[in-house]
């Protein structure tokens, strides 16, 4: 094993051993390698004569471009062109982290590291199943979750995915359900909690937050060493009786045996998808947070080498913009109010006959429940006799992303769904 991986390995066990136990084997060999990149960084702060470190060309003290594009850009040829750092420009970050404990009353004065950049969500995900997850680990998850989950845990690293169910009979979260699946994993297990949740729309009201805590503190007090992803890919659209904060605030800094970890992002929460922008950020003691950031740098270097620097400065930019919050305020009553006409159309009692739905409060979709019909066989029968696209999640539910049908759009939907299901039961 390479010299920097033993030293981040023996800060970490001196630190925190439970939390070095939960790395993979690939995790414990990660480390940022003292190369091009460490080098190139030294010499940005000390060469001022000539800086022949690292692999871009230049012209005229800028970097060299092609004037075609840079006459559509309105930004910096050094905002554009040059890599990004691994972990992202120092400015984003600090920016981002604001925003996080802004939004997350929970976060305050809890040990958090930076956040550290990363090309959208789903690159998130990945960092977590490479640094913790080794074939045969289990992951658990909501019965409904999104199925790219497969893909980034189990295909790729060899995990199995465990669920329980989202709902209890109240159409509340089933919390009991959760307890007793987390509870037969007697080691370890990775926990991942998307709320808003895709596909149902639902997020856990603060009550329903708490017992969820409790439940991972419990397990945790057991002995049972818990890494708790956290995918707030939809964050802020919260529209009624919910939490309105990131479980992340709440379960950092609550037991030894847990660690938590925040993806989020710009992509679906400042309707940037692509631009590929997200965050991954750690909840630990400092030695432990550093360690976990050269281990993420090292993949990330391993990997996408980094980021795309003219997504992050455009990022920057809307962030530290005077119409930001203005505007996001804007596309939320749009959000929400899409939401609520999906809540009024669906109380027409004539869809009972053909489907029910589960609850829905936040984010982007809502799911139906099918009654008598295969979930597949109607989308194909929306696609090729009506012209409307849904998503079948599995045999019995239709997912609908009321996130793109404008609000007047909506009636007419719904009655074309129901107009297909009557097709198929004649």
């Amino acid at each position: 094993m390479n010299a920097l991986a033993v030293q981040l390995n023996e800060k970490m066990q001196k630190e925190n051993p439970v939390i070095f136990d939960m790395l993979s084997d690939l995790g414990k060999s990660l480390y940022y390698p003292k190369g091009i990149l460490s080098q190139s960084a030294e010499a940005g702060k000390k060469a001022h004569r000539f800086n022949a470190t690292i692999g871009i060309a230049t012209e005229n003290g800028e970097p060299m471009h092609f004037r075609h594009i840079q006459e559509k850009l309105g930004y910096a040829p050094k905002d554009i062109y040059p890599y990004a750092a691994p972990q992202g420009k120092e400015l984003l970050r600090s920016i981002w982290k604001e925003k996080l404990l802004k939004d997350n009353p929970s976060m305050q004065n809890k040990s958090i590291g930076m956040p550290i950049v990363t090309s959208a969500l789903t690159h998130g995900l990945s960092i977590v199943a490479d640094l913790f997850m080794n074939p045969g680990d289990v992951l658990i998850t909501p019965e409904q979750y999104w199925g790219n989950y497969n893909t980034v845990f189990q295909i790729r690293r060899g995990g199995r995915v465990e669920t329980f169910p989202l709902f209890n009979e109240q159409n509340g979260f089933h919390v009991e359900a959760f307890r007793e699946t987390l509870t037969k994993q007697k080691e370890k297990a990775i926990v991942l909690l998307n709320f808003p949740n895709n596909p149902t729309g639902y997020t856990p009201s603060i009550s329903e937050a708490e017992a969820i805590v409790q439940v991972l503190k419990d397990v945790a007090a057991s002995g049972t060493k818990l890494v708790v992803v956290l995918d707030d890919a939809y964050f802020g659209l919260f529209y009624e009786d919910s939490i309105k904060e990131s479980l992340f605030g709440l379960v950092a800094d609550s037991h030894p045996n847990i660690l938590p970890v925040k993806i989020d992002g710009a992509t679906k929460e400042n309707y940037v998808w692509g631009l590929r922008v997200g965050f991954i950020t750690y909840a630990a003691t400092p030695d432990v947070l550093d360690a976990l950031e050269q281990k993420t740098k090292g993949i990330i270097r391993g990997t996408i080498s980094s980021g795309s620097h003219i997504s992050q400065t455009i990022l920057l930019e809307s962030l530290q913009s005077e119409e930001f919050l203005k505007e996001k305020e804007e596309k939320f009553q749009i959000m929400q109010s899409r939401a609520i006409k999906t809540k009024e159309v669906l109380a027409n009692e004539k869809f009972a006959s053909h489907w029910t739905y589960y609850p829905f409060n936040s984010g982007y979709f809502m799911c139906l429940k099918l009654t008598n019909l295969d979930a597949e066989t109607l989308r194909l029968h929306l696609l090729d006799q009506y012209g409307v696209g849904v998503i079948a999640s599995n045999k019995t539910d239709i997912r609908v992303a009321f996130s793109c049908v404008e609000a007047s759009d909506i009636e007419e939907l719904f009655d074309l769904i129901y107009q297909g299901c009557q097709d198929l039961t004649k």
